[in-house]
């Protein structure tokens, strides 16, 4: 099972995120971030994937070239990135970014929300994905 890691910022999930795929800590994962420019502050963080690809890119872990939406938790790859808490504000989309991951364990989702008490989430029903990125 992939460890989950706690966002330390509020508005870190990007961040967060990319840290678990990589096995590292939050602390790390936002040092690389912020000496490629990237900020958890940075709304493009939340409300666009170029960044969080970058990120990943760091890492040496490769997404899948576009969004894919979301059809059920079955259709999902192994590991990805998925688009939760989705919705606009003046035209602008914005979510929250959690990993889905399958292996030996079965199915589930890391959410870095700090005020969870649970980090690993198999609350699939309560989730309304809109879309996803594979990771690799």
């Amino acid at each position: 099972m992939m460890k989950p890691v706690t966002q330390l910022e509020q508005t870190g999930c990007g961040i967060a995120s990319v840290a678990v795929l990589a096995g590292v800590s939050y602390t790390a994962a936002k040092q690389v971030a912020n000496q490629m420019g990237i900020y958890a502050t940075d709304s493009r963080l939340w409300s666009d994937t170029n960044h969080v690809r970058q990120l990943l890119k760091q890492y040496r872990l490769r997404a899948s070239i576009r969004e894919m939406p979301f059809v059920s938790w079955d259709a999902l790859p192994g590991r990805a990135l998925l688009a939760i808490k989705w919705y606009r504000v003046n035209g602008r989309a914005f979510w929250h970014w959690v990993v889905f991951a399958r292996d030996g364990e079965g199915a589930y989702v890391l959410d870095s929300r700090k005020p969870l008490k649970h980090h690993v989430r198999r609350d699939f029903r309560r989730m309304k994905p809109r879309w996803f990125i594979e990771v690799r």
